[in-house]
C-alpha cells in the first residue's frame, strides 16, 4: 500500500507493506500529471515501513525510470534497511536525476528543499 502527496513540484510517496504493482501505478498517474503541468518534478520516497515488493512492481519501476529518465531533478529516499538503500542507488542508473538516501526525514526534506 502506498499514499501519495504533492506540493508544486514535490511528489511525496509512502510505502506501507508490500508494494505492488496497483501501488507504482498510481505512483505513476500522479508524476505524469505533475510532469505534465509542472515540470521537472522532485520525488520524496518513503521507503521505511515496506516490507516487500512483486517483481512485477519492480520490472514497471525499471520500465518507468528509463521513459521517464529526465522528467525528474532529485530524488530523496527515506531508507529502513541497507538493501532499500542499494535499490534506491540502483535505481539511479535509470534517471537523470540527482539521488541521495536518508535515514533522516529533515535531512531530506532540506536537501529537497522544502518542508515536511
Amino acid at each position: 500500500m502506498i499514499t501519495t502527496d504533492f506540493k508544486g513540484n514535490l511528489v511525496t510517496v509512502t510505502t506501507f507493506g508490500e508494494f505492488t504493482l496497483a501501488d507504482y501505478r498510481e505512483f505513476e498517474e500522479l508524476v505524469n500529471y505533475r510532469v505534465k503541468f509542472h515540470g521537472v518534478v522532485n520525488l520524496l520516497i518513503d521507503l521505511r515501513q515496506m516490507t516487500d515488493f512483486t517483481l512485477d512492481m519492480a520490472l514497471e519501476e525499471m520500465r518507468f525510470a528509463r521513459a521517464h529518465s529526465d522528467d525528474f531533478g532529485r530524488i530523496a529516499v527515506l531508507a529502513g534497511s541497507p538493501w532499500m538503500a542499494w535499490t534506491a542507488w540502483l535505481s539511479q542508473v535509470f534517471v537523470d536525476a540527482e539521488v541521495a538516501v536518508f535515514d533522516d526525514e529533515s535531512a531530506a526534506a532540506d536537501w529537497l528543499g522544502t518542508t515536511v
